[in-house]
Formats: C-alpha cells, structure tokens, sequence
C-alpha cells in the first residue's frame, strides 16, 4: 500500500484535524473495505505489535469493531473491560498508565466516561491513544466511519447537506460529525428538543433548525441519534411518545418529501422511538454499511498510526 502517511500520533478528536488526513484516513479505508470482501481478510500488516481495548464503560459494537481490525491486521490484542463508570478520575487513569507500562503496549485503544481521558492518558504512555469515546466529548472513529459510508453512498462530502437529529447536547457522535463533516466541506444542521441543543452552538459553523420535517427538506442525509433512555428518567426528554411525534423518523414524515433521503444511525437503535423499524430496514438506511465501515475505517486509523511501529 503506498497511501500517504497523516501527521496524526494518536486520534484523540477530529477537532483540529486536517481535511487532508482526514481524506487519507478515509481513502484508506476504502481499500481494506475491499481488502474485508475478500476470502481471506487477514493481512500481516501489524504483526508483532500490541494493542490493548481499555474500556472503562460498556461497549459491544465499538469494542468488537476495534477487535476485528486489530486481529484482521494480525495485531496482537488484549482486552481489558473495566465495569461501571463511577471511577475516580485521577485514580482510574493512575492505575491505566501504570498498567500500560507494564504491559509494553504498542497503542492503546480507550473509551472513558470522563471527557478528555484519553488526551491525559496520552501525555503519559509510551503508546499511542486511540479514543474511542470519552464522555460527552468526541467519538472520531464514529464519524469518520460515517463519513465513510456517506462517501460510499455520494462520492463526496464538499457540498453535501448532512443533518443530525435528537439529543445533541450529549452527543459525542455529534461533536465528531460537525468538526469533520465542517473540516470537509459539508453543511451540517442540527435538530431536536430545545433545551438538548447546546447554546452557540451556530459558533461551530452548523445551522439549527427546529423542525424535523424541515431538516428533512434541506438534508441530502440525517443522522439520527439513539435517544438515551437515563435522559428520560432525568426528565431532560418527553415520553417516548411526545418524542417519537416531535422528532422521530417515520415513513409517514419521509413520505412528505417525494424524494431519498440517506439514512444513518450510530446504534445501538430505540426501534420505535428516534426510528421506526421499517425506516431502519429500509433501503435509504445504511446502518449496516456503517457496520463494516467501522471495521474498514478502524483499520485504517491502525495501519497509519502503528504502521512506523511495525515497519521499525
């Protein structure tokens, strides 16, 4: 593979990073998604080197993800889950440094409850970070894997109208989509109950619009977002009813517009709440695009990051 190498040592966030190692990434991917078509899906790219998944909440379908393209890769991988997200912050990532020495790992792929954890545990191992998810911060693999499928599914991304639904305050996905979706030249509006839009959020070059039925007149694409259910405990969302009226997709609301609309979801789905279940499986969702873009996108991230490792 002759891909130009990015100016990236670790992936800690898609704020600040550059169109052009953005579109390495993703050109990248593009290749080992041929690469995961074939019989055979395993390369020797990083044979020899260690990545541990250091998950300090529960994930199942990043985790797996980052597992797959580890092992498609020939990695070698060590999983270490730690449960519940009430960890002391200093004691939580004191104990993650000392065991990352002592575990002469290569990379480090880390999701933490506390927003910027990866970018601290970054300035103390010999490893490189990759965060995947850290509180309400930044998800970059996530949207660089949707921007993978979008690209898939229009060729481009300059010029494209992306719009993202539901609880964006909350949102990592979100963050991670608007700095790399903007960074690329898409446009991208944000929509969903009121108080769960950040103020100023127009500050990082994305449009607010209210109403749903209008996103979906102005989008080539909306990203719906999985409405946490601890939000509606914490009374900060409707019933899932008033929610699923005001902001859910529903085949009656994308009747109103005679035209396609790209479907995208970062799971796991409320199936009759942020979506309706025939939405889901529709042929404008590409859910399950997003799937295998994940493996392929995470590959890719692996190869430019660990690739100067392997190859020294």
């Amino acid at each position: 593979m002759t891909e130009p190498t990015v100016s990236l040592t670790h992936l800690l966030g898609l704020e600040g990073v550059s169109a052009a190692d953005i579109q390495i990434l993703l050109d990248t991917g593009f290749t080992f998604r041929e690469v995961l078509d074939r019989p055979i899906k395993k390369v020797p790219t990083l044979s020899g080197i260690n990545v541990v998944n250091l998950f300090f909440e529960n994930s199942t379908r990043t985790r797996i993800s980052f597992e797959l393209a580890e092992k498609r890769l020939s990695a070698d991988v060590t999983n270490f889950s730690v449960g519940g997200s009430s960890l002391d912050k200093g004691e939580g990532l004191k104990d993650t440094v000392l065991n990352i020495h002592a575990m002469k790992m290569d990379a480090v792929v880390m999701r933490h409850p506390v927003p910027g954890a990866a970018v601290q545990l970054s300035r103390f191992v010999d490893a490189v970070v990759i965060n995947a998810g850290d509180g309400s911060h930044e998800h970059p693999t996530q949207a660089l894997l949707d921007m993978l499928s979008l690209q898939e599914r229009f060729g481009r991304l300059k010029g494209l109208k992306v719009g993202i639904i539901g609880d964006i305050a909350h949102s990592r996905v979100a963050r991670s989509n608007i700095f790399g979706l903007l960074t690329m030249g898409a446009e991208v509006a944000v929509c969903g109950p009121g108080h769960l839009i950040p103020p100023q959020v127009e500050a990082l070059g994305v449009s607010v619009v209210p109403d749903v039925d209008d996103l979906l007149g102005w989008a080539d694409a909306v990203n719906v977002l999985r409405i946490q259910r601890e939000r509606m405990g914490a009374g900060l969302i409707p019933s899932v009813r008033e929610y699923r009226a005001g902001f859910g997709l529903t085949n009656e609301r994308l009747a109103r517009h005679k035209r396609e609309i790209i479907i995208l979801h970062p799971g796991p789905i409320n199936r009759g709440v942020e979506i309706d279940s025939d939405v889901a499986d529709s042929d404008q969702a590409i859910i399950l695009d997003q799937v295998i873009n994940g493996v392929a996108v995470r590959m890719s991230i692996l190869y430019h990051l660990l690739g100067p490792r392997a190859a020294g």
